[in-house]
């Protein structure tokens, strides 16, 4: 008898409900924002001619001396902050860590959560709020920027480096709690060894960050390079913007660009005759580390007495005890209802901007392998453009869109949406870098067009990390529409920047309170959709 060999029926395709949902939801939010940013007037016609002296003085920035040296002095300044902001920022992560990971809890998910929801306080409020915060405790004291920038990125390092401990293999935790270590011990010695890669490369990412915040805080009055812009911005002294903005470029440039090296080394150790070498940017790396934070110290003279001074506990008891308990009244929870509303559709709609751009520009911005020298010389100046784009603060592209475009939602969005692009095209970028190259290659070679060719053999991979990236700057563009409320494009940075001008503490309590939610509900939504994705 022959046996007849029939191959296993394919399981039926089912449609994922929560894909559907999602992917319904998406573009009816988009329509709701773009819906409420066009309602009414939207051009500025006025402001052309400004715009056009603006646009007209990047080709023509100013060089004098004089203002080199301001700059390269403020530029200084920037650097330390972000030293000294990510050195606080990764003291915190790593004492907050372990007791944020699930693997430190066990089953006590309430303590779990617990943890979870305190540090989701500092993180849920912009550095540029911090900061305004943190001048009426201690004046213009350097401490403002070090621990504006320290206090929200050291409760998001916590979050991540406690991701990254609950994502190693538990088998050395586990050992170790079978011989009677406590949990704290078990994931000291059993945990943070196995993740120390991606703990370093993160740890180098945040300082990328910390560049861009302490220029966002000079913003405010904290003085460096994005003092130096707001500065030059506020008497139209084109050719300064333009400088400040290549400085910033520059500046932001180094950080990637070390930043690259040190993570690709981090992933990828050296190995010479099977063996572990030491590497020695690595090792340069580490050396130079603390001698960045002690040279940081010592540039802004910082003072541990500031923080304790007689002024600095009188000021703190003073606006701790008007601030509470937060104001109230209904006109100011129907407006700070409506100012949210205003918040989150800015947001929709920058991360919509920002995520059709970065689509658009992810292939010709990928370094790929055996692309002809046009495409090499595309490729570098989009990379450019890019970081052009997230070198320069969000408050100053609305500030730039506001020449052609009436306040309102729209120049908020935009501003928010360009920068956020010049983030996530990277991101995108690097997407399609790593994508497996096969499926294109092959595809290529049966005779596909490049357009085919990328549309079934690179976006069906990248599609998934594009999408968690651009949910993750969502979470990200809330904080960021505060910022630019803060310089007034309206939404709850208005509100907050109007009653901190009067000293109004219970409603600023209140604005506060509303911002967090805001922020842990719109953490929740993308963290529901990201689940749905994967």
């Amino acid at each position: 008898m022959t046996a007849v060999l029939s191959r296993p029926a394919a399981p039926p395709l089912r449609r994922d409900r929560r894909r559907w949902a999602w992917g319904l939801a998406a573009p009816a939010a988009v329509g709701w924002a773009l819906a409420s940013a066009l309602d009414g007037g939207v051009l500025n016609p006025a402001g052309g001619t400004q715009f056009g002296r603006f646009a007209g003085a990047a080709l023509s920035p100013a060089l004098d001396g004089a203002f080199l040296g301001v700059l390269g002095t403020a530029a200084l300044v920037t650097v330390a902050y972000a030293v000294l902001g990510t050195a606080l920022a990764l003291v915190l992560g790593a004492a907050g860590a372990v007791l944020l990971a699930r693997t430190t809890w066990g089953g006590r998910r309430l303590g779990w959560a617990a943890a979870r929801g305190a540090l989701a306080v500092p993180r849920g409020l912009h550095e540029a709020v911090w900061g305004l915060l943190l001048v009426n405790l201690l004046g213009l004291d350097p401490w403002v920027g070090v621990l504006a920038i320290g206090l929200p990125c050291g409760a998001v390092t916590a979050k991540v480096f406690a991701d990254l401990l609950d994502e190693v293999p538990r088998g050395p935790y586990d050992a170790l709690l079978a011989q009677g270590s406590g949990r704290v011990a078990a994931a000291l010695y059993g945990l943070v060894p196995q993740a120390t890669g991606g703990l370093l490369s993160y740890a180098v990412y945040r300082l990328e960050c910390a560049v861009r915040s302490a220029v966002v805080l000079g913003l405010v009055g904290a003085g460096g390079l994005g003092y130096q812009l707001s500065l030059s911005f506020s008497s139209l002294r084109w050719p300064e913007v333009w400088t400040a903005v290549y400085a910033l470029a520059l500046l932001c440039l180094g950080a990637d660009v070390a930043g690259r090296a040190v993570r690709r080394r981090v992933a990828a150790p050296r190995r010479r005759a099977g063996t572990l070498s030491r590497d020695r940017v690595l090792t340069a790396a580490a050396l130079a580390a603390p001698a960045a934070v002690a040279w940081a110290w010592w540039f802004l003279a910082l003072s541990p007495a500031s923080l304790v001074s007689a002024r600095a506990r009188e000021q703190a008891g003073y606006v701790l005890g008007a601030a509470w308990p937060p104001a109230g009244g209904g006109d100011l929870l129907r407006e700070v209802a409506r100012q949210a509303v205003v918040t989150l559709q800015t947001s929709v709609l920058a991360i919509a901007v920002a995520t059709a751009g970065a689509v658009l520009v992810a292939g010709p911005a990928a370094r790929l392998a055996g692309r002809s020298a046009p495409g090499r010389v595309a490729g570098a100046l989009v990379r450019a453009a890019l970081l052009l784009l997230r070198a320069v603060p969000p408050p100053v592209w609305a500030l730039v869109l506001l020449f052609v475009l009436l306040p309102g939602v729209l120049p908020g969005a935009l501003a928010l949406g360009v920068y956020t692009l010049g983030v996530l095209g990277r991101l995108t970028a690097e997407v399609v870098e790593e994508a497996d190259a096969r499926p294109r290659s092959a595809l290529t070679a049966l005779g596909a067009r490049p357009a085919g060719a990328w549309l079934y053999g690179v976006a069906p991979q990248a599609a998934g990390p594009v999408l968690a990236f651009a949910l993750y700057r969502w979470e990200v563009a809330v904080r960021d529409t505060l910022l630019v409320g803060l310089l007034g494009a309206g939404g709850l940075g208005a509100l907050l920047a109007s009653r901190l001008a009067v000293f109004d503490w219970p409603a600023v309590t209140t604005v506060l309170l509303a911002t967090i939610a805001l922020t842990l509900a719109v953490d929740l939504v993308s963290e529901r959709a990201r689940r749905a994705l994967r």
